[in-house]
């Protein structure tokens, strides 16, 4: 593919990860596919939309997904590349969750960007105060209602209490990966 008589790479992976998880599936795709692997901190808008396509790998975080500020920032600069996003949350895959994550992050612009997920890791000993705080203090609602009206996020948050975990596994890339080809 050329834009404006320069033959485009074939494709980056940018990523934002706060705890491993996001990094470590960029780690894995970056193995896959070949593609180059840059954080999105570190990502410059120049140098990401020479590439075809663009994989952003961001961890859920209070609903939004992490990263997506740049490709929200940059759409228009980037809307003849192919982007897709692989987003990383703790709890197993939920369809009416991941739906309501699709509404809330990808509006206006972004709405026809696919989106992907995998499952990620859980370690309270490595979370910031605030996090660990906040998590905390859901645990501490929740355990109000009754866990038989639990939807799929909070019987997985109420089950990590206290545990480190990791759920992070290659098959969450399968269709991300049929996506690409």
């Amino acid at each position: 593919m050329k834009r404006d008589g320069i033959k485009m790479k074939k494709g980056i992976i940018i990523y934002k990860s706060k705890y491993g998880a996001a990094k470590k599936y960029a780690e894995w795709l970056n193995e896959i596919t070949g593609f180059d692997c840059v954080e999105v901190s570190k990502a410059s808008l120049q140098y990401v939309k020479q590439f075809e396509q663009i994989i952003l790998c961001g961890g859920i975080y209070a609903s939004g997904i992490a990263g997506l500020s740049f490709i929200r920032k940059n759409i228009r600069e980037l809307k003849d590349n192919k982007i897709a996003i692989f987003c990383v949350g703790a709890s197993p895959y939920d369809k009416k969750a991941f739906e309501e994550l699709k509404v809330h992050n990808l509006r206006n612009d972004l709405k026809d960007i696919p989106i992907f997920y995998g499952r990620g890791a859980w370690d309270e000993s490595s979370m910031t105060f605030k996090d660990r705080t906040l998590c905390k203090l859901l645990q501490k609602s929740l355990a109000k209602k009754a866990p038989d009206t639990y939807e799929p996020w909070m019987k997985a948050l109420m089950s990590a209490v206290g545990k480190s975990c990791d759920w992070t596994d290659k098959k969450y890339l399968k269709d991300l990966i049929e996506y690409l080809k």
